[in-house]
């Protein structure tokens, strides 16, 4: 008994030491901590005279505006944005988000606005997570909490592609000024990229409603969410899917290359399961780390929807290089409208491929009940037209 009891209070101890030191590493601790040779900073579009017109204006199309230009080191801490008139008449997916690190020509951030923030199709909708918000009025504030770190410059320029003038474009930059960065603080890095996937040719054969499915060991023609070369973690993704049949559009699982293998080392078991949810989700879903912020309104899976997940506990880290590829279907069989933004760190600030251009970004149409009606008329009358034609014949 009393070993017993001894073994008890030792549990119970380390029980609440742990806790102890659970509490005394959190962000509401560690906010009481004095920093040193730390100063804050903003960059903003407030009125400089006074005013209340606290914004850039008639930016053309075609135009680029810098918004931010700082030299020295420092880490911005918080973005926010809001941009008119809405997106009914400006496109957000046409407005490009460009950030320079340390003097470097070339971007390592480069993105549309609206998939950065997490506003798919030139959408607006409510968007939560801890890094990434899109915040009332209905997604129209968009928010970034992400830490990205300079040692020699940050610059933050916007391009209008839009075809129209940007007629208000509000913004507050954050950022915390220091002498010397720390040595082991990576460069932030977001990358977009989109394609309408081809299907094969047995056709668009998902969970095998045409015959049996084949095999995909290497991922060859899996759609790519970010190709890294260098040292870093990655640490999240927006993905964008707009499917144009009822069908589940995500049996595909992804694959992850790490330091140029030849087969992936991490392999996932279904899209839905990569996002953390289960048994083809539909339903608005918010977490801090993962979520599906929007979902399709039509029969089955067809439309559009939004799936993120931040890995901010469960980074994927790799020292030369990082291949993170998705399938489109199982065995890439769906053609899917895919678009993702990708999120990571590196050692250095690294150059990017070139996001597809407005062209490549163009918007698909809504396929819907009409469109459907119209298949099965072609269906009718490959079938002979028969008056009582029902459709699983």
């Amino acid at each position: 008994m009393k070993k017993l009891l001894t073994t008890l209070i030792l549990s119970s101890l380390f029980l609440i030491s742990g806790i102890f030191a659970q509490e005394m590493n959190n962000e509401l601790y560690n906010l009481t901590k004095i920093q040193k040779n730390l100063k804050s900073k903003r960059i903003g579009s407030y009125d400089h005279s006074g005013g209340n017109n606290d914004r850039l204006e008639g930016i053309k199309t075609g135009e680029k505006r810098t918004i931010m230009d700082v030299k020295g080191a420092g880490v911005i801490n918080h973005i926010w944005i809001t941009i008119a008139p809405s997106p009914d008449k400006l496109n957000r997916n046409d407005i490009i988000l460009r950030i320079y690190w340390d003097g470097k020509p070339y971007p390592s951030v480069e993105s549309p606005i609206g998939p950065f923030f997490g506003q798919g199709w030139n959408e607006k909708y409510a968007f939560n997570s801890l890094p990434l918000c899109a915040s009332p009025v209905t997604g129209h504030g968009l928010v970034s909490y992400f830490a990205m770190p300079f040692s020699n410059g940050a610059r933050i320029e916007i391009e209008n592609q839009t075809g129209t003038n940007i007629d208000a474009f509000y913004f507050n930059i954050d950022y915390v000024e220091m002498d010397k960065l720390p040595t082991n603080m990576g460069r932030f890095h977001a990358w977009f990229n989109r394609e309408v996937t081809d299907a094969n040719s047995d056709g668009e054969n998902e969970w095998g409603v045409l015959g049996p499915q084949g095999e995909n060991k290497t991922g060859e023609k899996n759609y790519l969410i970010a190709d890294i070369k260098g040292k870093g973690q990655f640490v999240g993704v927006n993905y964008y899917v707009q499917s144009p049949t009822p069908m589940w559009y995500g049996e595909g699982d992804e694959m992850v290359f790490i330091d140029g293998e030849a087969l992936p080392s991490i392999v996932g078991t279904g899209t839905e399961d990569y996002f953390n949810s289960s048994w083809c989700p539909k339903e608005i879903y918010g977490h801090p780390y993962f979520g599906w912020a929007r979902v399709n309104d039509e029969t089955g899976w067809l439309g559009r929807t939004h799936a993120y997940r931040f890995h901010i506990a469960d980074p994927f880290y790799f020292d030369k290089s990082m291949r993170f590829t998705i399938e489109h279907g199982h065995n890439n069989c769906l053609t899917l409208d895919l678009a993702t933004v990708a999120y990571w760190y590196q050692s250095e600030a690294a150059s990017l491929t070139p996001i597809p251009d407005k062209e490549g970004r163009k918007l698909l149409p809504l396929i819907g009940p009409s469109e459907i009606h119209k298949w099965r008329d072609a269906w009718r009358t490959d079938k002979g037209k028969g008056s009582k034609l029902w459709g699983n014949e």
